[in-house]
Parts: C-alpha cells; structure tokens; sequence
C-alpha cells in the first residue's frame, strides 16, 4: 500500500518500475530517487528515450527482428548467406548470435510455446517461418531455441511444420546450460554450439 508520505508521482514512477522484468519494489525505489537527486535532464532524456522507442521502432516484415527501417539492415544486406536462416526466440538472442560472427538471417518466433502460460503456434510468429521458407530458397534452418523445456518443445514443433519441405533443420549442439538463456551465454559457447549444430 503506497505511503500517506510518498508523492502521487513518486509513487506512480515506483509502481511503472516495478512493471519491467527483473525490478522489484526496493529497485523501483532507488531508481526514482536517483531520477529524483539528479540533474533536471537526465528524467527528460530518460523520458525522451521511451517516446523514441516506441515511435521509431517496429518488426521487420522479413524476420520480424525489432528495427527502426523495414526490412532491418541484417535482411537488406546482400553479403548475407540468404539460405541460411537461424530461429531464435527473442530479439536479444539475435545480438547474441551476432558476436559469433554469424553470417547468415534470422527470423525470431517473439517467444516459445507455454501452454501453462496459454502461449500456442498462434502466439508465435511459426506460421511466418513455414511462409518465408516456402517463398526464400533455404539450404538450412537452424533452431536456436534456448535449451529448456519449452524451447525444446517449440524446437520439435517448428521442426515438424518445416518437414513437409523437405529443408535441411538443424538444432544447436550442446554446450548449452540446461535452463540457461542465449543472451547469457559467452561467445565461445555460443560459437561452438553454432558448429557442432547437429540434424533434427
């Protein structure tokens, strides 16, 4: 229950805070008040940032990564291995397969399946992948779901829609944590999985 003493706007920023993942109440709370101490600009560049973010980003159309223009550089860019496609989950795992060095493109689901969390095939952007596979000429997909149950889960799912077309579907190799998410991982794990990818 929010403080008689706490300000309507302090409370409201607290509350904001603690919406985003990973920040709890006591985070919230410092991070209001260092807002709060600070130069009068910083909260209007913070804010400023927000408005940008929403209004200047998007999904690129191709590989629905989060981009300012459409398609994103990494599909627009002609030195790319276009048959080659790596599946991720999230945004932040397309950063993480960069720093491998990676080559090729990429198309990100926006999630896994959960049907605990009421997350199905609709949910995701599956029904996208099976479309661009059939329309781009593929020589691989790699499925670089992270290495839990519901990755694995959306990895075999994703793997059977894509049979039917007869393409090449490899899955990371281990190396892996069990439970761990690709945008923790180092770049050496990450470039080893990436070369001992094995055929589902």
């Amino acid at each position: 229950m929010p403080s008689l003493a706490t300000p309507k706007p302090v409370q409201r920023l607290i509350d904001e805070f603690t919406r985003l993942p990973g920040v709890g109440p006591k985070t919230a709370s410092r991070l209001t008040y260092f807002l709060l101490r600070g130069d009068g600009q910083q909260p209007r560049d913070l804010a400023q940032a927000l408005l940008e973010l929403k209004e200047r980003t998007r999904f690129c159309s191709t590989c629905f990564n989060i981009t300012e223009a459409d398609p994103c550089p990494v599909c627009a860019d002609p030195a790319r291995q276009a048959g080659l496609l790596c599946v991720v989950e999230e945004p932040l795992d397309v950063l993480a397969i960069e720093r491998t060095g990676f080559k090729g493109r990429y198309h990100v689901l926006h999630g896994v399946l959960s049907p605990v969390e009421g997350v199905g095939p609709e949910d995701l952007k599956i029904k996208e992948l099976v479309v661009r596979a059939r329309r781009e000429p593929m020589v691989e997909v790699i499925l670089a779901t992270n290495v839990s149950l519901e990755g694995e889960a959306t990895a075999m799912y994703v793997q059977k829609q894509l049979a039917p077309l007869g393409l090449k579907v490899t899955r990371l190799a281990r190396g892996l944590p069990v439970g761990g998410d690709l945008e923790y991982a180092d770049e050496t794990t990450l470039a080893r999985a990436l070369e001992g990818r094995s055929v589902m």
